[in-house]
């Protein structure tokens, strides 16, 4: 199979956050599929997660937090128009 890198990974990884997700994926594998896994297969596992999933979850979360933030300043700002003096 060969590596169609179209776009750019949205979120990166330390290289111990690599080899521990790497891991995970192995022992994933192996357990609920018992298949044996090398480190260049499971590493492209998480390429593959990190290219086209991802950056789902990450839309997400700015989403979350926008929606989070927005009700806290307008909360703010209802306060301070409490606050106004006549």
């Amino acid at each position: 199979m060969g590596k169609a890198k179209s776009k750019p990974p949205i979120l990166t990884l330390t290289p111990e956050q690599e080899r521990e997700a790497t891991s995970v994926i192995k022992r994933f594998m192996e357990v609920r599929f018992e298949l044996q896994l090398g480190s260049f297969e499971a590493a492209e596992i998480l390429e593959l997660f990190t290219r086209e999933i991802a950056p789902h979850y990450y839309n997400r979360a700015i989403f979350d937090v926008q929606t989070v933030l927005k009700d806290r300043f307008e909360s703010i700002e209802s306060d301070l128009w409490a606050l106004e003096k006549s």
